[in-house]
């Protein structure tokens, strides 16, 4: 491109860091963004920002695509171009901004990750009378009995715990503070029982939670985390475990038993039943694996 057009880069800069106060980082973001848009442009002899139309900056997008950039970096790619041209609008330069609506690919959602139910009865084979321990027990078997969130198992309070034991359920609030109830298994309120037998040795006086952690208090996300992994760990998962994978494992396991993606979705608490779906591709990738291994005409042989 002309030296005339490279100057609006710099220019455009000056103004991030100067005007808009952004970081360094960013504006070293941008710079490293936009070199790639100089670069592509240079290649197709563009000489001046006002000939690029909105049909170029799809192919440039795609020329992302074919590098082999991921869907998010192409996004922060085409956000910095859309920045760059909205201050070439303002001073003029531009009529209007050829990166609107140029959209990436869309990102292939991973599957959620799961435990099958063998490591999962081997992570839950948990021993000890110790309270952290009876702590730690009542929470992962409430985690895969229930489906619950990480929020929603650090907020429940101890006048939870005799619902649970009477009532073999519990209200919790989700995301956008809707409530649901969800059933609470055997082995969860047995864990329960045995944890609130000996709370109150870890719990400070007059603390409502449910679970607390060794300071007293209501105990934080981030040590249910640590907690989790740790167990893992000790009964020898081989891989990283975390609460989600617990929830997650929750809904396959009883997607697969029951076949029940509405029942599965009120329990989770999800508003639209397309969150849900996620598991019946879980479930089709068991039922595939059963299918290579022990069927004759399957595309995996099995070996003899």
């Amino acid at each position: 491109m002309n030296p005339a057009a490279i100057d609006w880069t710099s220019r455009f800069f000056n103004h991030l860091s100067k005007e808009r106060r952004v970081s360094p980082h960013t504006v070293s973001n941008y710079q490293r963004d936009l070199r790639a848009l100089i670069a592509w442009c240079a290649e197709r002899g563009f000489d001046d920002w006002a000939t690029i139309t909105h049909p170029d900056m799809r192919m440039f997008a795609a020329s992302l695509h074919r590098r082999g950039l991921a869907p998010k970096s192409i996004a922060r790619h085409l956000a910095a171009t859309r920045s760059f041209f909205r201050y070439l609008m303002r001073e003029n330069v531009l009529p209007g901004n050829p990166a609107v609506d140029v959209t990436p690919p869309k990102a292939k959602k991973p599957l959620p990750s799961t435990l099958d139910p063998d490591l999962l009865a081997r992570l839950l084979l948990i021993k000890g009378d110790d309270p952290v321990t009876r702590r730690d027990h009542a929470m992962l078997e409430l985690f895969y009995s229930s489906g619950l969130r990480l929020a929603e198992l650090c907020s429940l309070d101890r006048v939870d715990a005799a619902v649970m034991i009477r009532e073999h359920e519990v209200r919790v609030t989700g995301k956008g503070e809707k409530t649901r109830i969800v059933p609470v298994g055997r082995q969860a309120r047995d864990a329960i029982e045995k944890w609130m037998a000996v709370r109150g040795e870890l719990a400070a006086e007059n603390e409502t939670a449910l679970f607390v952690g060794t300071r007293g208090g209501r105990i934080a996300p981030r040590a249910v985390q640590q907690r989790v992994a740790y167990w893992a760990r000790k009964q020898g998962i081989g891989q990283h475990v975390h609460p989600h994978m617990l929830r997650h494992s929750f809904a396959s396991h009883l997607l697969e038993s029951s076949g029940n993606l509405r029942a599965v979705q009120e329990l989770l608490g999800h508003a639209d039943i397309s969150t849900t779906q996620i598991y019946t591709h879980l479930d089709f990738q068991h039922l595939a694996q059963v299918y290579d291994s022990a069927h004759p005409r399957a595309k995996k042989k099995r070996e003899t």
